[in-house]
């Protein structure tokens, strides 16, 4: 039986936490488990070679940037490979090419197109153990391609579903899946299951356990996903999976934080077809990832737009509303807000969820800027000095300290 186990930076953080995990994996191989093992860099490694590259260069989207941070991740599969066969356990390390996986041109935020499995097959019929640098992959015209922050989890989630393996662990510093960051809440409650969906929703709105994109992938090749902790084995995880393996659907699943948001105000907007496909479509172009918009009725021939875009996509964003001054009046940026929300399968079929959590925020003075939803999450973009009290005030009004399903 084959199973595919992912180690983030803080798993493999130093050469006594990459024994650690040679522990970890030692004792899956004794259980008779084939192997494939893909390693993130070690914590801090990949944000040190990012700020090596803008010391010479602005264009953080070139081939040679995603050279130089691929070798993060070679490094800590190598010298995971290393303690391995020091204590017995046949071992090799692979880059993403070895690996096969085969990308897009998108660099730095490639996405895979296919993955070629000859040379992991090879390997596990001999009887070794797959240590598979993640986070990236290679182009059709040879050269070495990165999938983005968390795209080590994409690439195990990838492999496991490329090799129909029995089940994808993703170990990282926390033992699975809670309803809330436990940092901020400490009454936040580890769940046992969780789905796709909610998972996918969570990920996406700040939750950093699992990168979106894996989870995307995930619930496209039914790939079930093991979230728990390095640094505690023993303990049971959170398990993601489909809707139909959840016989009981929580309510409201949990409560996500997402600060890395700017909210975009364009103000007296000319109000003539188009003008919106225009200004989305540059965004699109270059690959700015916009969230939650909104627009108000036009007046006197002008409108207004809001958007939120990852604070990382600020600058570009910047650049693009410049090629508007004749079609907009004014842009105001906000880095001071958050994006709040509420996920749960169980909206699906009840009412009051949204109801529940206007009046909570309501009563301890929140004022909501701007609003999203959709069949199973409410998003809400508030003043980020909110964040907390935020949370915590909706992790206590949907009871999400307890098991019980209701409010």
């Amino acid at each position: 039986m084959l199973k595919v186990l992912k180690f983030g930076g803080t798993s493999v953080g130093d050469l006594e936490k990459i024994q650690n995990v040679a522990n970890i994996i030692k004792k899956e191989k004794d259980k008779n488990y084939d192997l494939v093992v893909v390693v993130s860099a070690m914590s801090g490694v990949t944000n040190k070679l990012s700020s090596y590259a803008k010391h010479f260069s602005k264009d953080s989207s070139s081939k040679e940037v995603d050279m130089l941070l691929s070798a993060g991740e070679r490094i800590s599969s190598s010298l995971l490979a290393l303690a391995l066969n020091e204590q017995g356990y046949a071992s090799i390390s692979m880059s993403g090419r070895e690996a096969g996986i085969l990308t897009d041109c998108h660099y730095t935020r490639a996405k895979i197109q296919s993955i070629d499995t000859k040379n992991i097959s090879k390997a596990l019929k001999s009887g070794q153990i797959i240590i598979v640098a993640g986070f990236q992959g290679y182009t059709k015209e040879g050269r070495v391609s990165t999938l983005g922050r968390g795209g080590s989890d994409l690439s195990a989630v990838a492999l496991a579903g490329a090799l129909n393996a029995s089940i994808c662990e993703i170990y990282t510093d926390v033992d699975g899946i809670y309803t809330s960051d436990p940092r901020i809440e400490p009454r936040a409650r580890k769940l046992e299951k969780i789905s796709y969906e909610e998972m996918l929703e969570l990920s996406s709105l700040g939750a950093k356990v699992l990168q979106t994109r894996s989870v995307e992938m995930a619930k496209k090749f039914d790939v079930n996903i093991i979230s728990r902790s390095s640094f505690a084995p023993e303990i049971e995880g959170t398990l993601i999976t489909k809707e139909g393996n959840i016989m009981e659907k929580a309510l409201v699943s949990g409560i996500a934080l997402d600060k890395n948001q700017v909210r975009i105000g364009l103000y007296g907007v000319s109000d003539k077809p188009g003008i919106a496909a225009l200004i989305f479509s540059d965004l699109a172009k270059s690959q700015v990832n916009v969230d939650m918009i909104v627009q108000t009725v036009a007046v006197n021939g002008k409108t207004s737009l809001d958007f939120t875009v990852p604070i990382e996509d600020l600058e570009k964003t910047q650049n693009i509303m410049l090629r508007f001054k004749k079609d907009i009046q004014k842009v105001d940026y906000n880095e001071k807000i958050c994006k709040l929300s509420v996920v749960g399968l169980g909206m699906k079929t009840n009412s009051g969820v949204a109801s529940k959590a206007f009046e909570t925020l309501a009563k301890e003075n929140i004022n909501i800027r701007i609003i999203s939803t959709s069949e199973i999450k409410i998003s809400m973009i508030i003043e980020e000095k909110y964040a907390e009290l935020g949370v915590r005030a909706l992790h206590e009004a949907y009871h999400l300290d307890k098991t019980c399903k209701s409010f």
